[in-house]
C-alpha cells in the first residue's frame, strides 16, 4: 500500500520538482506547473496523467481512479493512493511529472535511467 508521503518523496527527486504549500496542502510543481497534489478534504491525491492512460484507468480501476475537473477546464485524476503499490505510485508520479516538463527534459531523464 502506497501513501502520499511516498509520492511526495519520490516526486521531489525528479529534476526541477519542488513542493509548495497551497492553502495548507502539498503541491508538487515544476516552475509554475503542478503535477500532483494532496486533497486533504477527500483524502486523495490529484495527479495530471496522460489523457488516454487516465481514461483507461477510469474504465478499468474506477475504485482507485476517478475524474477530477480542474480550474483550467481539464480533467485530472483523483487517485486513492492507498490502493496502489509503491511501484505504481512512483510510476504515476513520474507520468504526472512528464506531463508538465519539456519533452527534452523527460526524455533525458528516461535515458539516464537506462
Amino acid at each position: 500500500m502506497a501513501s502520499y508521503v511516498q509520492i511526495r518523496r519520490f516526486g521531489l527527486t525528479l529534476p526541477g520538482a519542488a513542493e509548495v504549500i497551497h492553502f495548507g496542502q502539498s503541491w508538487l510543481v515544476v516552475g509554475k506547473k503542478t503535477f500532483a497534489l494532496w486533497s486533504a478534504d477527500r483524502g486523495l491525491a490529484i495527479m495530471k496523467l496522460e489523457r488516454e492512460h487516465q481514461q483507461f484507468l477510469f474504465d478499468v480501476r474506477s475504485d482507485t481512479f476517478t475524474p477530477c475537473k480542474v480550474g483550467t477546464g481539464g480533467i485530472w485524476s483523483y487517485v486513492d493512493v492507498g490502493k496502489l503499490t509503491k511501484k505504481e505510485a512512483e510510476a504515476l508520479t513520474l507520468e504526472a511529472w512528464t506531463q508538465v516538463v519539456p519533452k527534452k527534459l523527460s526524455r533525458a531523464y528516461a535515458e539516464s535511467l537506462r
